[in-house]
Parts: structure tokens; sequence; C-alpha cells
């Protein structure tokens, strides 16, 4: 077995909930759980949370050991620990198939995302088993880390004095054309089943270095969601037996037959049936020697073309947008082959990476919230069309995607496409900067349309979604260094920014404070300045400025700048109570005075008296705007002695410990003793009636935004408690680690925990100016870094005379002129590009 790393282990009750995501950016992905089942199967262009295939003999998914001493019984068993608790009971027993199989007494589950190693212990089986189950992940490289594949290695240990006989099978439901979706009545149970599958096929297929199963349906529709291709294959060389069908037996005997014969011998002998859904097997017979180890390799491979558009109006069927991961491949086997022929490659760089991070000096709940929470990008949040476009949902729910468009407002708080992923992140800046999302007027609807084409957003704007667009524009210039770029979209990029400026709109009177009718995040409007669409407002000046004389339009720039320090003086002044900065409401006599695509209709009814207003609350993303602009080094946007006493307040009067009390309306993130940040508290009073909806919830995203600002504003310590406090609810037997919710699964707000990395390490890089920033360590560290097209680590040694820097590029190039960290820099003679593999110590003595 290859020695990955561990950064949380889990057992006991802690592995009832964890799912860990299994599948590349773009291709949906099937859960490895805590005990070793697989479950989620969400790899058909659609949500499918809980939905678990079965074929013949009402078997899921498995696979199993079987293993012999000379002249002893042999012991057959699920490769999976105890069932948890929760999974006992229902109508007919334990609901969930292969229940009443064999399995480990003992299990453990080591995870370091995207790794998942499974250990397996059993006093009765005379092996330790292990499995290991990851799918590529590499900075800089979204098309390695965008394979349909799930590469698993099953490592069995023989810790005896006497050789042992073993076998390990797998088995596969041809579910094509079912996803979970389509449903069937079970007029008996009075109950619902997935359906959808027709003329099913599995081959058996031997070529490319592999042996196996090619899976495939004659009888699904051309163009279903969930017509595709299937492999499960093996790289053994020695020993395989499959089958394509299971006996066709009444009852489950199909699978009795099949446990029947697999444990005589470790084999299994090919059978027919006719069925729509026939399961295919493989077993792989091996002998482990004493006190040796063996690892069996099996891929599971996938191939589904049909990915459909957001929706469509009822009646009408969806759009086929496609996906850009079966573009590269002709079907599942082809995609099988390519990740087998490269795997010791794509898990060499996987493992340098999540080393970078897990190695590091890092604190443990930073390395854990930064690393896990990267599976959103995996999950069916996430896709990518034919033509390579990146697009999101905010989430998913169980079983469609949760708030269609790459939503601005929400996609406005993750921070890891850009610094893991740059291509990802400019194609969605090349999107929201185009006739596709955005009108005549400046006007960017903050949902996307699909398929693309002029005028497919519908014509609604939201304040911070379109000034953080501008933000995370500056951020993706920032990091590429590419002005020519830049130049192709800035005219859309400041009619976005002078659509503020317009009568009616936020800030019609131009003197830097958003007065207007403002729909935001909290999915409702604002009337009124306030302090959380201020923080978005005066970042986004400050970008279109330094962006502005980039582009050679210094006289707008000017003009960025004027409003900026009018707007900041007056927020200062007007809205900071000497506590934290709260909300004024403004209402407005009529929806006339409104310009037409800022009232999306969830919010107000009555303008001139409207519900859902902050008002006198301490809201916990009150300065998310600083945070995006203190990424890039645009300064603070308010005062910043004020800042940090707005962070206080929110740590002192939204943090709360026990929620037993507490009377929440709304959704529960948070439940019993646990402590989190509400979204918001009146302190001091004045609460309206019919405060925003969300008042009363918890959500990781907002919480992360808020740590992240107390790192960037040197409070290390109470940033970190927030960190510990979100990771110790998502626990494994509360919540699915790898699965922070708001709206839906996998949330991309909580991506914002990518961005605790360079807020506690001080890391800035600038492709403009060739510059690499860290902060000053007080002891020696070594802390991961990524630029997006570069990533490694940095070794930081304190002296005297100025710190000693090692800087090790582990993939991509960097492209440096300046290297500083705290107060040293240092300079080289010339620009040093520095590839892959490249390690170059600095000695820094210059003042910054």
């Amino acid at each position: 077995m290859n020695d990955w790393p561990i950064l949380k282990t889990y057992t006991g009750e802690k592995l009832a909930r964890l799912a860990l995501p299994v599948g590349g950016i773009g291709t949906g992905t099937v859960s490895f759980c805590g005990w070793g089942a697989w479950r989620h199967w969400e790899i058909a262009n659609r949500p499918a949370k809980g939905f678990t295939p079965v074929g013949q003999g009402r078997a899921a998914p498995f696979f199993a050991l079987r293993a012999a001493k000379h002249g002893t019984a042999p012991v057959t068993r699920l490769l999976e620990g105890p069932l948890p608790v929760g999974e006992w009971e229902g109508a007919e027993g334990a609901p969930m198939p292969n229940a009443g199989l064999p399995r480990f007494r003992r299990a453990k589950f080591h995870a370091a995302y995207p790794f998942g190693q499974l250990e397996l212990a059993d006093d009765a089986v005379p092996l330790r088993a292990t499995m290991q189950v990851f799918n590529p992940l590499i900075p800089g490289d979204s098309a390695r880390s965008g394979l349909p594949v799930a590469l698993i290695r099953i490592g069995l240990h023989n810790p005896s004095r006497a050789p042992v006989q073993a076998a390990v099978a797998a088995a596969l439901p041809n579910f094509i054309g079912v996803d979970g979706w389509e449903l069937e009545t079970d007029e008996f149970r009075g109950k619902h089943n997935p359906a959808g599958a027709k003329g099913n096929v599995n081959t058996h297929r031997r070529a490319n270095g592999l042996e196996g199963i090619l899976l495939r349906s004659d009888g699904a529709a051309a163009d279903h969601p969930a017509q595709g291709t299937l492999a499960l294959a093996t790289t053994a060389k020695h020993g395989v037996t499959h089958r394509t069908a299971w006996a066709d037996f009444g009852w489950s005997d199909a699978l009795l037959e099949f446990w029947d014969d697999f444990t005589a011998d470790g084999k299994i002998e090919e059978r027919s049936a006719r069925t729509d859904t026939p399961t295919a097997s493989l077993a792989v017979n091996v002998e482990i020697p004493p006190g040796g180890r063996r690892t069996v390799d099996f891929i599971l491979a996938w191939h589904f073309p049909n990915r459909e558009a957001w929706g469509a109006p009822a009646g009408e069927k969806s759009a086929i947008v496609g996906n850009h991961y079966t573009t590269r491949f002709a079907d599942a086997w082809a995609a099988a082959a390519h990740a087998v022929r490269h795997w010791p490659a794509l898990e060499r760089d996987t493992l340098t990476f999540v080393r970078s991070v897990t190695d590091s000096d890092l604190p443990s709940e930073i390395r854990e919230a930064a690393l896990f929470n990267l599976s959103t990008l995996r999950s069916q949040t996430c896709f990518r069309t034919a033509d390579g476009r990146f697009f999101g949902w905010e989430g998913c729910f169980d079983r469609k995607g949760s708030c269609h468009g790459s939503c601005t407002h929400v996609w406005n708080y993750e921070h890891a496409t850009a610094h893991l992923f740059p291509d990802l992140a400019r194609s969605m800046r090349e999107t929201e900067f185009s006739d596709h999302a955005m009108f005549e007027d400046g006007l960017m609807g903050f949902r996307v349309g699909l398929p693309l084409k002029p005028g497919a957003s519908h014509r609604l704007a939201a304040a911070d979604g379109q000034m953080g667009c501008l933000l995370k524009l500056h951020r993706e210039w920032r990091l590429s260094g590419d002005t020519i770029w830049l130049r192709a979209l800035w005219p859309h990029a400041r009619r976005a920014l002078e659509f503020a400026w317009l009568p009616g709109s936020w800030d019609a009177d131009q003197d830097g404070v958003m007065e207007g009718c403002q729909h935001n995040t909290m999915d409702v409007e604002y009337f009124g300045p306030n302090p959380q669409m201020a923080s978005w407002y005066l970042g986004a000046l400050r970008a279109a400025a330094a962006m502005a004389r980039a582009v050679g339009e210094p006289d707008f720039a000017a003009k960025c700048d004027d409003l900026f320090a009018r707007g900041r003086a007056w927020v200062d002044a007007n809205l900071f109570n000497g506590d934290y900065y709260e909300h004024h409401i403004r209402p407005v006599a009529s929806w006339e005075q409104v310009r037409p695509g800022l009232a999306v209709g969830m919010g107000a009814k009555d303008p001139a008296n409207p519900d859902f207003q902050l008002g006198a609350g301490c809201l916990i993303d009150q300065l998310a705007g600083q945070v995006n602009t203190h990424f890039e080094d645009l300064g603070h946007v308010l005062d910043p002695e004020h800042e940090r006493e707005a962070l206080r307040a929110v740590l002192t009067h939204n943090r709360r410990k026990g929620f037993a009390g507490h009377f929440n309306h709304m959704r529960s993130y948070v439940l019993g003793d646990e402590t989190a940040l509400l979204m918001a508290s009146y302190p001091r009073g004045n609460r309206p009636a019919r405060p925003f909806p969300y008042y009363t919830e918890v959500m990781t995203g907002f919480e992360y935004c808020v740590a992240v600002h107390l790192l960037q504003e040197g409070l290390e310590r109470d940033g970190l408690k927030i960190v510990r406090d979100i990771r110790a609810r998502y626990d494994g037997r509360k919540r699915n680690p790898f699965d922070e919710a708001e709206c839906g699964h996998h949330y991309a707000r909580a991506l914002a925990s990518w961005g605790l990395i360079p807020a506690f390490t001080g890391f800035h890089y600038s492709a403009l100016t060739r510059t690499l920033r860290f902060a000053a360590p007080k002891q020696p560290v070594t802390w991961p870094w990524t630029t997006g097209t570069a990533w490694g680590a940095i070794v930081i040694r304190p002296r005297r005379r100025g710190p000693e820097a090692t800087l090790h590029v582990h993939g991509g190039r960097l492209s440096l002129r300046c290297l500083q960290v705290g107060s040293k820099r240092t300079e080289p003679k010339r620009t040093k590009t520095i590839a892959s593999g490249s390690t170059f110590a600095f000695q820094l003595s210059l003042p910054a």
C-alpha cells in the first residue's frame, strides 16, 4: 500500500454520516462512506442524494473479500465495517440493500481529501484489509483534476505464519437510465422506487492494460441524462474471473448464488439473465505469503454526456449543454484506460499537493476546513459544459441543483477556484462580463442562463453580486498578469460599475454610498445605506480604479477614487455606532422610483414600508467585501479600527454556545449544545418586526468569511476559534465532514474556507509585479502556497539579519521578481522563472 497522509481519523459513531465524494471536477461523484458502502451515485448529470443503484438479487454495488488458510473453511466478508445503528430499522428490517451480508467487525476511516482510507479488521478473518480510494486533484490542472473515475486500491496484509489464499470481488449493477429521478410505484409496499433502465447490456473486455466489464444501455433514450456508459475494471494480470450477469433467479437468490460461487473457490463463473439491470462482477485471486502484503487495483469509470441546462418552463424539455469531460473520452472504458495509464503520476502529484497542506505548519482546523471543502468543486454543484466553460449551482438539493446560474452573490465568497484552477475562474468572469449575462445599461443578471446567448440571463441584478464580480475580475487579472485579457472585458466591467450611478439605481446621486433598492445574498432587498453593500461597493471602486489605470483611463480611475473617499467617510461617520456598522432603512414612496431589475420579488411588497430589513442588527458579514479587497491588496475600505471593533462585536453578540434556548423559525444548521455564529443579532434592540429571513440561522460560508477577515486583521485566536466550531459540527456523527450545507448540499459559499490559508500565512502574489509575499512568522514554518498557475511550499526561518526562505515549486511555473516576508524582501538581479520541481533559497535583508 502507498503511504498516504492522514489528516483526520474517524471511528465508531463518527463513521455514520461520513461520505467522501469521489469524482473529478465537472464529472459528478459517487460517495465512499465511512464504513465502506458506496452510496449517493451522483454521476448521471444531477444530484442523487440517497440514491444507491440496486441490481440482481436486490444487491447494491459492493466489494467483498474471500480468505482461507490451507485446511480451513473460507471466510467471506463485505469490505465494509459495521452498519451504523441508524441503518438498522425499517418496515422490512434494515432498509438498505446489502445490510444482511457478512462484514468486518472493526473499521477506521482515515481522510486527507481527496484521499480516503478504510481500515478493516476482524478476528475471524485471517487478513487485515485496507481500501484506498481517490480521484486526482492537482492545482493548475483542471484536466487531470476532471477525470470521471474512482481509483481503488485494496491492500491485504497477512499477519500470520501461514499463507492465505485470497480473492477480492467487485459487483456493479448496470443502472444506466436510472438516476433516482424517475420513479415507479411498488403497489405492494406503497412506495416509489427508482426506474428507467431498459435493455442494459454488459460486455467483457480485456484491453488497454485492463480487464473488466463495459456497461451500456441499448434501450435508454439517446438524449436521456442517465444515458451513457460505465466501466468496472482491474489492472490485475492473473487470476481474474468475471460475470457479465448474475443468475436469473427469483427472490434474492441471485445474490445467494453469487455469494456461494465466490465463497467456494474465490472465482466466479459466467451466468446469463434476462433483466434490464444485469450485475457486472469481477473477482481477482491472489496468494498472500506469511507476513506479506499484496494489493489489488480496481477502477470505476463513467461517461454520461447529456447534461441539461438549468431547467426549462413547465412542459418543455431542457436543452442539452453537454459535459466537457465526455468530449475527451469516447466512453467510460476510454476514461478508465486513460486514468490507469497515468495512475502513478496522478497519484504522485495529488499526494504532493495534499502533503503540502497536511505536512505544513498550518493549524489543523485550517488544513481540514480548506482541504475537505474542496470536495464541493467535484460535486454536482459544479459542472463544465461541452465547450469547457465552468458553471455552478449554489448547492444541491437531493434530486436537483439548488438555485441556478452561477449566482454572483454566492460565488463572491469562494476563494478556491482562482488559486487552484484559474482557467475555471477566468471562465466565470468571461461569462459574467459578456452579453450573455449583461444588458446594454450595464445591469448584470446575477443568474446566467443556459444555453449561453445574448440576453440569456434574467434581467435581475444583485448589488453585492455585481460589485463582487469587479473585485474577482481584478483578482483574475492580478494572478494572471494578463492585461490584454483585462482589456477585452473592461468595457463590460466599466458599464457594470456605471450601472450603479443610473437614475433609480443603487448610487444614483453618485456620492459613493448605496442608498437605493439593493437585492443581495440574503435573498431580499435592503433599502438605504448598509455596511454589507458598502463594503462590496467600496472594494469594487478600489478595484475599478486600479483596472482603469491599467487600461489607460485615468479620468475614470480618478472618479472611482473620489467616490471611494467620499463613500468611506460617510459610512464611517454615519453607520458605525461605536460597536459595529448598522443599516439605515430608507423607504421609497413607490416602485416607480426603483430602476427595473433591482427588485427580484422575494423581498418587501411595499417599498414605502419594507419588510425583511437588517436595521440595527449586528450582521455577520457586514464587512464581507473587505475580505476580497484585502486579498487584492487594495487596503481597508473603512476605518481599520472601526472594522476591528465590528469584528469583535460579531464575536461578542453573534457567537452562541448552545442552541437549546435559541428560537429559529427557518432552517436549522446548528442544534443542541453546538457553538456557532448567528447571522445577525440585535444587542441594542430596535429589531424590525420582520427582519431579513435568515437572521436566526447559521451558515458556514458566512462564518468562514468572518474567520478569514479576523486572520487578515491579525486576530488569529478568534479566527481559529470559529473554524474549530464549524468543524466540530461536521464530525461524521452529526453531519458529513465533506458536505457543508446551506441552501442545499455542498454549498459553494463554504469554499470561502480556502481563503483561510492565504489569510493565515499572509500570502499574496501579483503576476503584474511578480511579487510573492508572506507574513513574518515568529518561528520556523513550512506553509503551502498556490498562485493558480504555480503551487508549492515555502520554508521560512527567522534570523536576526532577516529571514531565510526556501521556496519549493511543486507544480506549474512561477515568475518571480521580488520575494517579501514581513518587512524584509529580496530582489533577484533579474526575474526568475521557476519551473516545477525546482527549489530556491533566499536571504531576505532589504527593507520592504
